[in-house]
Parts: C-alpha cells; sequence; structure tokens
C-alpha cells in the first residue's frame, strides 16, 4: 500500500479548485436560480441559486495561492480613480458577480470552466463593470477580446471608450488601434471627445500612420474634427521638427475632416520657416484665401523672421513696410525686433539703430529681446559706447536686463579687451540675483585664459561647480590647456573630475589636451592610460591627436608604442594612411615588436 500510496501524485490546489469550480458550475446551471434573482447575499454554496453560486466562486477563488485579495482591491481602486464614462450602478447580487467575473478571469484557469454560466448571465452593463474594475489594461484588453468573442457580449460605446483611453494612457497603441476597430466593425460611432483623445494620443507616441488610419475610418458626415484638434496635432509635430509629415496630414488628411483658420496656416508657416523653406511658406501664406482665411499680424511675423533667420534683410524690411501699409493689420514689437535682428547678425548696425527709432516714433515699447539684440549687435561690432548707451535707455524704459542682457555686455568688453570691465558686470550679475548660463561662463573662461590669468578662470570654474548647469566641454577646455601648458598637469587631473561629475563627459579636443600634457611632464605610461580611456568611452582620436601622441612617444625612445598606437589607429579607426605615415619613421618596419 505504501507503495502504491507513493506512486500517486498530490493533487494540487490550484487542481482541487478546478474541479470544484466545474462541480459547483455544473450544480449552478441546473438549478433554477438566476444571479439576478437568487436568495440574498446570505445564502449558501448549497441553496443551489445564483447568489450562493457566486459567493462560493468568490471564497473560492479569494484562497487560490500567490494570489492576494488586495491586489484585486487595489487594481479596482486604480479603475474608479481613471475616470471616463460610467455605465448604470450595479448593486446586489450582479454587484457580486462582478466581483467573481474579475476574479475569474484573474486567475484566468477558471474560465473555461465558468463559460457556459458566463454565456448566459454576463451582460453589458456587468462587462463595463468587469473591465472597469480589472483596472489593468492589459487585463481589461484581454477580458474585452474573451467576452466579445468567447462570450458574445455586445459591449457598450462607453466600454470601447474607456477602454481606449487606459490602453492609450498605458501606451499600449496597438491594443487601443484594435479596440477602435472593433469599434466600428460591431456599428458603433466614436464621439469627438473619445475622438480627439485618440489622435492626439497617438500624434504624441509618433504614430502618424494610425492617425491616418483613424481619420480614414470616420467619415465626414459622421463627425466634424475641431480645429482645436486640428491644431494641436499640427503643432505637436511642428514642435518635434516633424513639419512634412505635418504638411503631408493636413493636405492629404486634416484638410477633408476638419475646416482650417487662420492659426492652422500659422502653424504651418512657422513650421516651413523652421526649416528654411521660406518659398513654400510664402505660397501658403499666398494660399490662404482659398482656405477661407485671412492673415494676421502672427503670420507677418512669421514670415518677416523666417526671412531674417535665412539672412533676407531686405525681403523682411519689404514687407514690414507692407503691414505698416495695410488698414486692418499693424505692426508690434515683435514685427520690428525681428526685423532689428536680422541687421545686427549681418552688422548693419546703422540701419538697426534706424528702425529702433522708427519703432520708438510709432509708439512701439521696445521689450527686453530689442535692447538684448542691439546690445549684442553693438557688442559683437566693438561699438562698446552704443551697446552701454542701449543699456542704459533700457533701464530708463523700466526694462529689466537679464542674464542674455549681461552675457552680452561681457562678450563686448572681452572682444575690445576690457577684461576687467567684463568682471565688474560678472560680480554686477551676482548682486542682482542673477545666475549665469553656460555661455556667459564660456564667453569669460576663455577670455580669462587668453589674457593668462588662469586663476581667475579657475576660480570661475570652481563657481560653476556649484550651479545647475550641466556643461559642455569648451567650457572647460581653454583652462586645462593653460594649466598643461604651465606643466600643472595634476591640476588639469582635478579639473577632469569636476568636469565628470558635473555629467560633461570629456571631447576630442580634452583627451588631446591632456594627452600632450603629460607628455611634455614625461608620464608617458599616464598619457597612455589616457589614450586607452579614450578609445573605450567611444572618443575616436583624429589625425591630430594620433600624430602629436606617436610623435612625444618616439621623442620617449618609445617606438613599440608608438608603433601600436598607429596601428590600431589605422586599423581600428581608419584614420588616414598618408597622414600618419609621416609620424613614423620609415625605418620602422613591421618586424619591431609590438608593446601589448
Amino acid at each position: 500500500m505504501k507503495g502504491r500510496d507513493s506512486q500517486q501524485k498530490p493533487i494540487s490546489e490550484s487542481d482541487r479548485t478546478t474541479v470544484k469550480f466545474r462541480f459547483l458550475i455544473e450544480r449552478g446551471s441546473s438549478s433554477a436560480g438566476a444571479v439576478g434573482g437568487g436568495a440574498g447575499a446570505g445564502a449558501g454554496a448549497g441553496s443551489g441559486d445564483g447568489n450562493g453560486l457566486v459567493m462560493t466562486l468568490l471564497s473560492l477563488v479569494a484562497r487560490r495561492p500567490r494570489v492576494r485579495a488586495a491586489g484585486v482591491a487595489a487594481s479596482c481602486f486604480h479603475a474608479q480613480a481613471q475616470g471616463g464614462s460610467r455605465g448604470e450602478v450595479i448593486d446586489g447580487p450582479e454587484a457580486w458577480f462582478v466581483k467573481v467575473a474579475c476574479s475569474v478571469f484573474v486567475y484566468s484557469r477558471g474560465v473555461d470552466a465558468c463559460l457556459g454560466y458566463l454565456r448566459r448571465h454576463l451582460t453589458p452593463s456587468i462587462a463595463f463593470e468587469v473591465t472597469r474594475r480589472l483596472g489593468d489594461p492589459k487585463l481589461g484588453f484581454g477580458f474585452f477580446e474573451f467576452s466579445r468573442v468567447n462570450v458574445g457580449v455586445v459591449h457598450w460605446p462607453v466600454t470601447y471608450d474607456m477602454l481606449m483611453r487606459m490602453l492609450c494612457r498605458a501606451g499600449l497603441h496597438d491594443s487601443a488601434m484594435a479596440v477602435f476597430d472593433c469599434m466600428r466593425s460591431d456599428g458603433h460611432s466614436i464621439d469627438s471627445a473619445s475622438y480627439g483623445f485618440l489622435l492626439l494620443s497617438f500624434v504624441e507616441a509618433g504614430k502618424i500612420d494610425s492617425v491616418k488610419h483613424i481619420i480614414g475610418k470616420v467619415h465626414g458626415s459622421e463627425i466634424q474634427m475641431s480645429s482645436h484638434i486640428c491644431n494641436t496635432i499640427l503643432n505637436l509635430l511642428v514642435n518635434r521638427d516633424q513639419v512634412h509629415q505635418a504638411i503631408s496630414l493636413f493636405k492629404e488628411h486634416l484638410l477633408l475632416h476638419a475646416s482650417p483658420d487662420t492659426w492652422t496656416l500659422n502653424i504651418l508657416i512657422r513650421g516651413l520657416c523652421r526649416v528654411r523653406e521660406i518659398d513654400k511658406a510664402f505660397q501658403l501664406f499666398n494660399d490662404m484665401g482659398s482656405f477661407g482665411c485671412s492673415p494676421d499680424i502672427v503670420t507677418f511675423n512669421t514670415l518677416i523672421n523666417g526671412l531674417c533667420r535665412v539672412k533676407e534683410i531686405d525681403r523682411g524690411h519689404h514687407l514690414l513696410k507692407e503691414v505698416q501699409s495695410m488698414c486692418d493689420v499693424s505692426p508690434d514689437v515683435v514685427t520690428y525686433t525681428s526685423v532689428i535682428s536680422g541687421c545686427c547678425k549681418l552688422g548693419r548696425m546703422e540701419e538697426a539703430s534706424l528702425l529702433f527709432e522708427e519703432m520708438n516714433s510709432s509708439g512701439i515699447r521696445p521689450s527686453t529681446v530689442t535692447f538684448n539684440v542691439l546690445i549684442n549687435g553693438f557688442g559683437k561690432a566693438g561699438n562698446m559706447s552704443s551697446a552701454l548707451s542701449m543699456y542704459d535707455k533700457m533701464l530708463s524704459v523700466g526694462c529689466y536686463p537679464d542674464v542674455v542682457t549681461f552675457t552680452s555686455l561681457i562678450d563686448g568688453h572681452c572682444r575690445v579687451g576690457q577684461v576687467n570691465e567684463g568682471l565688474k558686470l560678472w560680480r554686477l550679475m551676482s548682486a542682482r540675483n542673477i545666475s549665469p548660463n553656460a555661455y556667459t561662463f564660456s564667453v569669460l573662461i576663455n577670455t580669462l585664459c587668453k589674457d593668462n590669468r588662469l586663476h581667475d578662470a579657475r576660480e570661475c570654474l570652481r563657481q560653476l561647480r556649484w550651479t545647475d548647469i550641466v556643461p559642455k566641454p569648451f567650457i572647460y577646455n581653454p583652462v586645462m590647456d593653460g594649466f598643461c601648458k604651465a606643466g600643472n598637469v595634476d591640476e588639469a587631473n582635478i579639473i577632469l573630475a569636476e568636469m565628470e561629475e558635473k555629467g560633461c563627459g570629456p571631447d576630442k579636443l580634452t583627451f588631446t589636451i591632456l594627452i600632450i600634457g603629460h607628455c611634455m611632464k614625461g608620464r608617458m605610461m599616464e598619457a597612455m592610460r589616457i589614450y586607452n580611456k579614450m578609445l573605450s568611452v567611444g572618443c575616436a582620436p583624429d589625425s591630430i591627436t594620433v600624430n602629436s601622441f606617436v610623435s612625444c612617444l618616439l621623442k620617449a625612445g618609445m617606438a613599440n608604442e608608438a608603433f601600436h598606437i598607429r596601428q590600431t589607429a589605422l586599423e581600428g579607426l581608419n584614420l588616414g594612411l598618408s597622414s600618419l605615415n609621416r609620424a613614423v619613421p620609415a625605418t620602422m618596419n613591421a618586424d619591431i615588436l609590438v608593446a601589448v
């Protein structure tokens, strides 16, 4: 007996539960009681009514191993917090049935055993509540497919809407598209709110083909896309530099389902100007009338700014004059500032000054941006007296200088060799609680290094260390180069460590500076370590780095190492053979042992 008993496999808890499921389902199926019409909540499992069956199933499922009832309850609360439409209130025995259906589906093994019962008693209202209470979008989608295909439930439109929103918020856009297609094939229409939400969600996910699919499925007579949704979609694409996708979507799809307004065309014109396709932007501008739209000042400002960005200042100035002659549109501070900025970038400061005076005489108050572009223009032209005069005017009209103002003034002083004046402005920024940006640090540090004021530049780097700025290597490189040339490579190493602490990885120039600096101090092995680090982080040296390092190695009598550097550069990094051959004497040959 013992031998026979030992050969029998132990019955698992899940197997026992399945047997009980089947027994109770068969027993409940033969019972005359229905879920909605059984006895009260206190009926037992052996009562034969639907309510007793539901409670027994729930108690069995709650005892399943590795699953906590708290997890199911948490998912229910999660679902209730997700918003969306609500169906009718579920209470009484049906509320218990909702809980059982949720649990049975979560513990999937009991689904087949309950299939016949579910086909008779699972209603659209219960299916909605189960989908909502499951909480997890994947589970909800699985129950939706199961109940639709296996049970034959005809879901409410609100169930489709709720599930699509849940899936989109979870990033499961393919599943959301499947629900949308089922909704259409089941003969349901989508409302405008759900339509807009679905489109925007797919655009944000970068699924433009799916957006086209959705628009194509919804006929224009069924629902009209609002101009707000249309504009939001186009604006998202333009801001992501997907200008051509925006133009294509507008012409091929949105135009058939939405009525564009002036703002719609302004978004597209801005996008075309951003990618420097000015002629196409003007074509769209000329076609505005055919769309029933009229240009406004934003349209003209966008075009003028686009022209000035591609250095077509004369066309921009001409368009400004056209706006001045119009009755229904008047230029504003943005219009003038765009043309002034274009003139400053080309060094046409006299023309920029005349436009500034014209703007003032027209009663248009200049902004901080207007003053900044003029101060920057005068500073780059080396005309610091005019730059400072413009700064005084700025203060007199109540415009507060910002970091751009001070950076432009510091840059101007540094360009004309007035470094001390630049440092005074640096301290004035601190006194006014204006934090410098990365460009401010770069301008001042680079100038201090050129002026051989390494300790002042080093102090600037120490201040940079305590800011939230994530700098670029070009801020650190001049200081490291200065210390290496002065023979203080230890300080250069400290700066490298500070640089990496700030999340700024060294670039090709950084590594080259350190390699040569250590070579000049005779630290050849340290230079070799830095070179290997350069390769390990994926920073490919160029011919200057390799030639300089090879030359230093040869001078130090390290021919084997020089040959190794040359070979790895040629074989792994595809640098030019001709440029590298000049760094190695012709007497070297392939018989030389390569250092490992």
